[in-house]
């Protein structure tokens, strides 16, 4: 047998004691989820807000009402977090002190403030036991010869999926949770993608939400755009628990099978939930419920377009949320090319993104 003619170059030492350093980091970066975690539920963000945006370590123990002995261990724990940019610290100080920043700011309980989204369910969601044992069984999940359509993770670990009417028989505080972190991740931004991206609703006489839950979303646009009349399409156990609003038309109803008719017809972070065979069967009601492109018919949808050129950290962002679909759901993260082809499978003649809004897209589909 000839001898391989390939050579592995052996890394310098300088370059294997940075590995080494990397390989800490990343087997280690669990420990940075659970000190987010342990953060949310000791309710430091909201104690900093209180402390008026600023706050010592002591004056963090009093406020948390914890155990003077915690003082240094609590100094650890914000060191890690304020180098992981969580929060912001003036190190410099004679008494360092600890400040909220934009990420921060997101997890602090109370604030009415446009665009202030409490993120506290998405946290406590992701770092759950049942996501993080779902995904601990990814290596026997990879090995496992499973029927298709093929189960995730979650679901075969659990026996039910996630994101269902059955997950509150695995544990009905997981599916509140849960439920509560979809819907204020999916409520994030709206204003700005109104502010930013208005143009796609000026001329649109009346627009259906598709899977829009409480109308949050849809209430948004019209305190913009009074003009528009708007309906929100979701599931029978969604809609009962939805707040009455005069301008808003409330339909239980499955999308699958038929979508109020509007000249608009809106899907907002939805459709990562679903297979590409699911999305185009939605996408094809949703070009039922809408007239031609010449009559102003179209399709609205906000979902993460999967771009590297949007840089390494946004782009490991959307990397990751796709990690969290396949861990947890049967959906995933899609790039352009991946989206084109559901829309024309879909039967629609063109799409256009209108921007790209943080880790998110704003597209318009056209019949």
């Amino acid at each position: 047998m000839a001898a391989d003619s390939r050579t592995i170059i052996a890394p310098t030492d300088a370059e294997l004691l940075q590995a080494q350093a990397d390989l800490w980091r990343h087997s280690l970066y669990y420990l940075t989820s659970m000190a987010l975690k342990c953060a949310v539920e000791l309710h430091i963000p909201t104690a900093i807000h209180k402390l008026g945006g600023a706050a010592s370590l002591p004056d963090l123990v009093t406020a948390l009402s914890l155990p003077q002995t915690k003082l240094p261990f609590l100094r650890r724990l914000m060191r890690l977090l304020v180098t992981s940019g969580i929060f912001a610290s003036d190190s410099g100080a004679e008494v360092e002190t600890y400040r909220l920043n934009p990420l921060s700011w997101l997890l602090v309980e109370g604030v009415e403030a446009e665009n202030h989204t409490y993120q506290k369910y998405f946290v406590l969601a992701t770092v759950s036991r049942h996501y993080l044992e779902a995904a601990s069984s990814l290596a026997d999940w990879f090995k496992k010869d499973l029927p298709v359509p093929i189960p995730s993770p979650f679901e075969e670990q659990h026996g039910v999926p996630l994101v269902h009417e059955k997950t509150k028989l695995l544990d009905e505080e997981l599916d509140r949770i849960v439920n509560e972190g979809v819907a204020a991740h999916d409520n994030l931004a709206i204003g700005t993608i109104i502010r930013e991206c208005g143009d796609i609703f000026r001329g649109v006489q009346s627009l259906t939400d598709c899977g829009g839950g409480d109308g949050t979303t849809v209430r948004g646009i019209i305190k913009a755009f009074p003009h528009i009349k708007c309906t929100v399409l979701d599931l029978p156990k969604v809609i009962e628990n939805a707040p009455p609003h005069d301008s808003v038309t409330y339909v239980a109803g499955d999308m699958f099978h038929s979508i109020p008719p509007a000249q608009a017809v809106m899907i907002k972070l939805l459709l990562h939930f679903f297979s590409d065979e699911d999305c185009v069967k939605i996408l094809e009601q949703c070009k039922k419920a809408i007239p031609s492109k010449e009559e102003g018919g179209k399709v609205i949808i906000i979902e993460i377009v999967v771009d590297p050129s949007l840089g390494p950290i946004m782009y490991e962002a959307q990397l990751l949320m796709d990690l969290l679909m396949m861990v947890n759901i049967r959906g995933r993260q899609r790039d352009e090319n991946d989206w084109r082809e559901i829309f024309m499978k879909a039967g629609f003649s063109d799409y256009k993104i209108v921007k790209k809004i943080g880790a998110r897209g704003v597209i318009e589909v056209y019949p």
